[in-house]
């Protein structure tokens, strides 16, 4: 009876033991750090998500814009320090600096073969495509109907005198949908001649803006702003934010975009691994996150951008409001990259003397 009481006591601890030793030796979570502009948001449960399949803690910096963060990302790479261990928000306007920095490491990802070839950019997968937007010009579609003015559809057609004073821009070297749209009458009417273009809105009375929130929210006649130009220099996703967003529910969008061809201009935006992570294989989880189903159905009602992966569902509101063009305009990243400064200068020099 005491052996047997002994070895029930032995059998009883070693249960004990064994059932507590999986939780004791859980290691604690690693820290993936990912490094974004001031845009970037997620759902909190798919951040939770992640963090309890992967054992792991996100932290997330954001840096300023685009090229404000990738500009520090560059600088403390080529210091030696590492200023984390994934970069998201490098758009196509700023990919070849990133690019010929050098600053991330290739990673095939398994479902880039859902990815259309369009989005992918860099051939040896260092930056990544996670969502796209297209920069285009927004109308109020109550003005044109009151007025019996029909809809131009193209860039031409903006320089005409019935359209003259009705068009708000943005500052190119302050606003990045301002050097888009720039960008897309470059793509459209070619080097010689965008800026004689400029030069015709500018004898039609186009208005320039710093910044998207001025434009959009200040002059743009379809806004809270109630401003005076019917036309505004905005996103394909704008409409739908207005149904999203309307102090009373709407049966459509009171705004609406110009998608002719190359009157928008497509911009991309990618992620990637930088150097020298010591998180490299939960780098590569986190890029596969972002690539799948859930985390492109989140992109949408998050940042306002389309996702890259053709299987993930669009909201209900951007099916109904938002206008994809079948023809944006592109420009080879490494040659805006090359002219972006020097277009940037002639355009200011001739819009703004």
């Amino acid at each position: 009876m005491f052996f047997r009481k002994i070895y029930l006591s032995i059998i009883t601890l070693t249960l004990l033991f064994t059932a507590c030793t999986p939780a004791q030796q859980q290691s604690a979570p690693e820290v993936l750090t990912i490094m974004t502009h001031d845009s970037f948001a997620v759902s909190e449960s798919l951040i939770t998500q992640f963090e309890n399949e992967n054992n792991v803690k996100l932290s997330f910096i954001k840096s300023g814009d685009t090229g404000a963060a990738l500009n520090r990302a560059i600088l403390l790479q080529l210091k030696g320090s590492a200023p984390a261990d994934v970069f998201y928000g490098v758009d196509n306007t700023f990919l070849s600096r990133a690019l010929e920095n050098d600053i991330f490491e290739p990673y095939d990802a398994t479902l880039l073969a859902q990815i259309p070839a369009s989005f992918k950019l860099d051939p040896l997968n260092r930056a990544i495509p996670i969502d796209y937007g297209d920069v285009c010009i927004n109308y109020d579609k109550a003005y044109f109907a009151d007025k019996g003015l029909p809809i131009p559809q193209t860039l031409e057609a903006l320089t005409e005198p019935a359209y003259a004073g009705l068009l708000a821009v943005e500052n190119p070297a302050t606003s990045s949908p301002g050097l888009a749209f720039l960008l897309a009458t470059i793509a459209h009417f070619g080097e010689e001649a965008y800026l004689d273009y400029w030069q015709q809105l500018v004898d039609n009375q186009v208005v320039v803006v710093a910044d998207w929130e001025t434009a959009y929210y200040t002059n743009f006649s379809a806004s809270s702003g109630r401003g005076p130009q019917p036309m505004v220099v905005s996103y394909a996703s704008s409409p739908p934010a207005e149904l999203i967003f309307a102090e009373q529910s709407l049966e459509e969008a009171p705004t609406a975009s110009i998608i002719g061809p190359q009157t928008c201009f497509r911009q991309i935006e990618f992620v990637g691994i930088l150097k020298g992570t010591p998180h490299r294989a939960l780098a590569e989880k986190f890029i596969d996150f972002m690539l799948d189903t859930a985390f492109q159905e989140d992109l949408p009602l998050q940042m306002f951008v389309f996702p890259v992966n053709p299987l993930a569902q669009l909201p209900q509101e951007f099916i109904q409001a938002a206008q994809i063009p079948s023809q944006p305009a592109t420009i080879n990243p490494a040659l805006i990259a090359e002219k972006r400064d020097i277009w940037i200068r002639a355009w200011t020099e001739l819009v703004l003397q």
